[in-house]
């Protein structure tokens, strides 16, 4: 493995054998390149709505070792970078209809893991968004009057007592309390969306790594180390990968983002600091920090510090710099955990487009589809967009491929090294918001 190269906690610790690759040539009807959520679920649903139709799934690694398997696991409302920002950028009416659809993904989630007994660990224990400073706390007491005036339901703000009897932090203020939301062992749902999508007649070729993309007469032409596919219809369910083919190239770009897990935690810990629920948590920054328990016991951490990437280079998985600001900011959290050791670090890109919401729809003409943009936010989203992307592969109209951010003129992003300058300019900007709203210090109330 290239010294860059870091399985996720998730990854590590639980056993698996992936499937052999695709070895000689082969035809199919649809072939789906990316073998996380999206493309998963993407083939999973056009077997259930065409059970005839010849579907493959080619995947570069074992199936979650991108994204899908590196991530926090927190299925969640959140569309595209956050409530304020796709608001600004997309007006009102667009950001109601894209909540909408989040409520209903969290929902779609939760029904395909009860009825399809999808085992994820997973755990409807809610989300909380936290206050760290008084910017942050009129930051998110404006989201939640933007929150009602759209019409997103079951949300309320919780003082700083509520908030503290529930997790024992000193730099908690208060915070959103979502209690529809849930926590899922990210990389045993995408095996399970692996299993139902085999299980309804797909197949999955792992540790098959796609060389070229070609447009032939009546299709595509998909060639591997080992072979090559001819197919009707290519499925680009590539995420943060998408700007590798040229199909695809700027529509997005990848951002690292990095987690830590410590240790389990002895019964004394977990006591000192509270957490009886086990919800996730986020704080309010525009760099967020997110937190949650593992099911086994950890406390696992994550964000902070993102990390651009230039040009083709995807192996970014290992930061020692972020993994220690991390520790530091755990403990900071939680002083009552100033002894407790970090056992893992890793990390993976998300997938930013330029206006900062999910893009999905045709490239080129109805023989491609592609699917990018999670911006970090993309359990619950990513395995709904898989019936999206099944719509548009069987080229069926439905309410779903009528939203406003589905085969939507995009934003490109620009060539490197533009592109590289673009990303940091941004990421400034958020750098800069955040430290306005900490020039004081953490966990410094109105009245200090």
């Amino acid at each position: 493995m290239n010294r860059q190269e870091q399985p996720s906690f998730w990854i590590e610790t639980t056993s698996y054998t992936p499937n052999p690759p695709l070895d000689g040539d082969r035809k199919a009807d649809v072939v789906i390149i990316g073998g996380g959520f999206a493309g998963l679920s993407t083939a999973y649903h056009v077997k259930r709505q065409d059970p005839g139709a010849d579907v493959v799934v080619l995947e570069a690694r074992d199936v979650g070792y991108g994204a899908s398997g590196r991530n926090g696991g927190f299925s969640m409302t959140i569309f595209g970078a956050s409530l304020t920002v796709t608001h600004m950028i997309h007006g009102e009416g667009k950001t109601r209809e894209a909540y909408s659809y989040m409520v209903d993904a969290v929902e779609y989630l939760d029904r395909l893991v009860q009825e399809q007994g999808l085992v994820c660990d997973y755990q409807r224990s809610g989300f909380l968004r936290v206050a760290t400073t008084p910017g942050y706390e009129r930051h998110i007491q404006e989201e939640m009057k933007l929150a009602r005036r759209i019409g997103l339901e079951g949300v309320e703000w919780w003082e700083r007592a509520q908030v503290q009897d529930a997790v024992h932090s000193p730099l908690f203020l208060g915070g959103w309390w979502e209690p529809r939301c849930a926590l899922v062992h990210p990389a045993k749902l995408t095996r399970e969306l692996k299993r139902i999508a085999e299980e309804a007649g797909a197949a999955v070729y792992e540790n098959t790594p796609v060389a070229e993309v070609q447009s032939v007469p009546g299709g595509v032409r998909v060639k591997t180390p080992r072979g090559q596919l001819n197919a009707s219809k290519v499925v680009f369910a590539t995420n943060a990968w998408t700007h590798l083919f040229p199909w695809t190239r700027s529509v997005q770009v990848p951002a690292w983002t990095y987690m830590v897990a410590t240790e389990p935690l002895t019964p004394e810990q977990w006591r000192a600091i509270g957490w009886e629920q086990r919800m996730g948590i986020e704080d309010a920054r525009n760099l967020i920090h997110y937190f949650r328990p593992s099911p086994d016991g950890r406390l696992l951490m994550g964000g902070g510090p993102v990390i651009l990437g230039f040009g083709r280079n995807m192996r970014r998985d290992r930061n020692p710099a972020v993994a220690a600001h991390l520790e530091g900011f755990i403990k900071a959290l939680f002083p009552q955990l100033k002894e407790v050791r970090i056992a893992y670090h890793w990390g993976g890109p998300f997938s930013a487009t330029l206006d900062l919401v999910p893009a999905l729809g045709y490239v080129q003409d109805q023989r491609g589809i592609y699917n990018a943009g999670c911006i970090g936010h993309g359990v619950s989203l990513m395995p709904s967009n898989g019936r999206i992307l099944a719509d548009l592969v069987l080229e069926r109209q439905s309410a779903l491929t009528e939203l406003w951010f589905v085969n939507r003129r995009i934003w490109p992003w620009p060539p490197e090294p533009f592109r590289f300058v673009l990303g940091h300019l941004v990421r400034g900007y958020m750098q800069l918001e955040d430290a306005w709203r900490e020039r004081k210090g953490l966990g410094r109330g109105s009245g200090v």
